[in-house]
């Protein structure tokens, strides 16, 4: 999300659908395997790939002829796409809950910080949020379309004036982001009720993170996170019966005194 903000311009409300969809997917890939590991595996595979294909399709449909026109119109059509993605999911799948099993070698728990018990699946999920983050910048500052997308963002006429298609170079970038949407859907599954209106407290959790970080700063957005769910974690900890209230109070403190993020905005 941080990624499509920061390069594209667009406040993307639809990114929680896609990351709902992709939890959905892999529900049925898990079950079209039987519910073992091997569905798991290979959602994390083919729903990414899924969801990306959708943006795509959504993209050149839809956004790419309201690339000029102001942020409001780019986030009323968001908005709106993330109605639409929501009765399909809702066509396709149903209104009940769903679950996704946990793959047998990430069961279990590990004894941290003097035996106490530690989800297992957590720890991986651990692993991979900051290799994500990593493999996200080595594209972004690493690549050729990367340093192109990120040249297009501040000046989108010159790039096109050397000749390269800013539409195209917008759309790759969108599909990456939005692949990572179906990422994050299917590596949460197995952590919660796969259900309709999972996408609404993403995105408001989303929205302030990329806030908080500094507007399309990737690792602004991993440091947001990390402060977000620290807080929520410490606020469940201390005091339970208000502990969502916790990591809002600490968007509150950060934006007091870093009005613009904690790093450097691209905005």
């Amino acid at each position: 999300m941080s990624l499509i903000l920061g390069v594209l311009r667009i406040p993307n409300v639809a990114h929680g659908s896609l990351y709902m969809i992709g939890a959905f997917m892999s529900f049925t890939i898990a079950k079209v395997f039987g519910g073992g590991a091997t569905g798991f595996w290979i959602s994390l595979i083919l729903v990414p790939v899924a969801v990306a294909i959708l943006s795509l399709i959504v993209e050149r449909g839809l956004f790419q002829f309201l690339y000029e026109r102001e942020h409001l119109m780019l986030l009323l059509l968001t908005f709106a796409c993330s109605l639409v993605f929501g009765d399909l999911v809702k066509l396709v799948w149903g209104a009940e809950y769903k679950s996704v099993p946990v793959p047998h070698i990430l069961q279990g728990f590990v004894p941290l910080f003097g035996g106490i018990p530690f989800p297992l699946y957590n720890i991986f999920l651990l692993f991979v949020g900051p290799v994500v983050a990593v493999v996200l910048w080595m594209i972004v500052n690493k690549t050729k379309i990367g340093k192109i997308a990120r040249a297009a963002a501040v000046d989108r006429e010159m790039v096109g004036a050397v000749g390269i298609n800013v539409s195209w170079v917008f759309a790759v970038v969108f599909m990456i982001g939005c692949l990572l949407a179906g990422l994050g859907g299917a590596l949460v599954a197995p952590t919660v009720s796969v259900t309709l209106g999972m996408d609404h407290t993403l995105i408001m959790e989303a929205f302030l993170i990329v806030i908080i970080g500094g507007l399309g700063n990737i690792w602004g957005a991993l440091l947001g996170a990390l402060i977000f769910g620290l807080s929520q974690s410490l606020g469940i900890l201390i005091w339970p019966q208000f502990g969502i209230i916790f990591p809002y109070l600490a968007v509150i403190i950060v934006l007091l005194f870093r009005p613009t993020g904690l790093l450097k905005s691209t905005w």
